[in-house]
């Protein structure tokens, strides 16, 4: 093996570490909502919205970080970032009520980040044909939220919840550490000093950025929302207990961590197109499973599908941002990313308000059946190219993307 190999997956060893720790941070509060929940007499809307604020947050932050770290590269960012998410760590393991928990929602969620980081780091060091295997396996990192869902319930039941907390705190700094120390950016990496409005200009510029947005608003989105809000699904409307509970949404997390390499694979191999059409097609019909609220043995094999079909389409998605924006990978995946946290916050949001409303979850279900079935139609449209001239990317100087208009 090549010595350039071998920094190149030492590279991705470090990045999905990082990655992992920033996603075990961010899915603390989710994991434990139903305690919470059980603690202060929340109502469903309640634990929606503590739910769906360090969602939101990662998500708003994607784009600074991808724009920061195309200027600054991955190391420096991912070291940052570790360092910082120890404050509202810290600072949880103190919140005494609802709206204490509110508050460090907001820096807590910076951890969510952490993605728009390390896919430019990631893809800078792989060719075109390696890209998506490569972060598959980065995103695999997503599997920190099952870390989170599995463990940090029962430590709290043990040792108390400001201890599911804290315990982090040295974990995320021996990630810092190991990161600056061992860590490099890419060969041929360059800080890009042009400026805001140059960096933005891509997004006028090249409309295909939005369309693979969307597509991460479902794909990824619909990950985090299911993994944010399952544990609270399943207690309140099956009965588990807060333990079971996170059992099975660690469960269904892992799956989907264990598709994203295959994802990226079949993506390489296939190309992003197929694989999206059969993940959008199998989400679309799961969808309306989910909303008549099937038996428990049901449910598990829906939600275990969904997992599988989220973490292949996510895959799908980063491959076509890496392929089509060489360039502009960080600032790209920070839209791209942005998408996929929105994708997360608001549906926690809605599960709780339909809940309250009308009872059931019915019909929140429905309507992420009818946004798969949308990102379908677009996918087979612009992607396949049967409507290209309606998105054009115009002005691209990438040549993945000139060469793939060629063919």
């Amino acid at each position: 093996m090549s010595k350039h190999a071998t920094s190149s997956y030492i590279a991705l060893g470090l990045a999905t570490l990082a990655f992992t720790l920033c996603l075990v941070v961010w899915g603390l509060i989710g994991a434990l909502a139903p305690l919470f929940r059980a603690r202060y007499g929340l109502t469903a809307s309640e634990v929606g919205l503590l739910v769906a604020i360090p969602i939101l947050i990662g998500a708003l932050a994607r784009m600074p970080l991808g724009m920061i770290t195309d200027r600054y590269g991955g190391r420096a960012t991912f070291t940052l970032l570790l360092l910082v998410l120890m404050v509202p760590v810290g600072l949880a393991g103190l919140a005494r009520s609802y709206s204490e928990l509110l508050l460090v929602g907001v820096p807590l969620g910076l951890a969510g980040a952490a993605f728009s980081v390390g896919v430019p780091f990631v893809a800078r060091w792989f060719p075109p044909a390696q890209q998506g295997a490569a972060l598959g396996i980065y995103g695999m990192g997503n599997g920190g939220i099952a870390v989170a869902s599995a463990v940090a319930p029962a430590v709290a039941e043990r040792f108390g919840t400001p201890t599911a907390f804290w315990v982090w705190l040295p974990v995320l700094l021996a990630g810092a550490v190991l990161v600056i120390l061992v860590g490099r950016d890419a060969p041929g990496f360059a800080r890009r000093r042009e400026s805001l409005g140059a960096q933005l200009a891509v997004f006028q510029r090249r409309p295909m950025a939005w369309v693979l947005a969307f597509f991460y608003f479902v794909t990824f989105g619909g990950f985090v929302a299911i993994a944010a809000y399952k544990p609270t699904l399943l207690v309140t409307a099956y009965g588990l207990s807060p333990a079971d509970a996170g059992v099975h949404t660690a469960i269904f997390i892992v799956l989907t961590i264990l598709a994203r390499p295959v994802g990226g694979y079949l993506a390489d191999r296939l190309g992003s197109t197929p694989v999206l059409n059969g993940v959008f097609s199998v989400a679309t019909g799961l969808a309306v499973v989910l909303a008549f609220q099937p038996a428990m043995p049901v449910l598990t094999v829906v939600f275990w599908t969904m997992a599988v079909a989220l973490g292949l389409g996510s895959s799908a998605v980063l491959k076509l941002v890496a392929e089509r924006f060489p360039r502009e990978t960080g600032t790209v995946t920070g839209l791209v990313g942005a998408a996929g946290g929105l994708g997360g916050f608001f549906p926690p949001l809605l599960l709780g308000l339909v809940k309250d409303v009308t009872g059931s979850y019915a019909i929140a279900f429905m309507l992420l059946s009818e946004v798969a079935l949308g990102c379908l139609l677009l996918n087979v449209l612009v992607l396949e190219r049967r409507a290209e001239p309606l998105l054009a990317d115009s002005g691209s100087s990438s040549p993945v993307a000139n060469s793939e208009q060629a063919s």
